[in-house]
């Protein structure tokens, strides 16, 4: 994890929704696939989970071996202030790559 990333989410709500590496998280090597994408949802984590047809893409298009769908939330309020404060741009609960 960005150590940036370590030093703010003590001070933001809900710090669990920026960190990943939650149950059924699909983690693939990087050198292993051919097309790598970020499914971004517009809306928070809790919301963007809730929502069955993400979820649904998302295992679906995991299940090829050659491409890794990786996951990008909008951050809440407190959160996105922090990132703006110490130049932290969204990034991919999977692998913390910059989208």
């Amino acid at each position: 994890m960005d150590k940036r990333l370590e030093r703010i989410l003590p001070g933001v709500q809900k710090p669990a929704r920026y960190t990943g590496g939650e149950y059924n998280e699909i983690i693939k090597d990087k050198a292993d696939v051919k097309l790598r994408m970020a499914f971004c949802f517009p809306d928070v984590y809790e919301i963007g989970m809730s929502n069955l047809g993400m979820r649904i893409l998302y295992g679906c298009i995991n299940a090829e071996p050659d491409i890794w769908c990786e996951r990008v939330f909008a951050p809440w309020g407190d959160m996105a202030e922090q990132m703006r404060a110490n130049d932290i741009p969204l990034y991919a609960l999977e692998s913390g790559d910059h989208v």
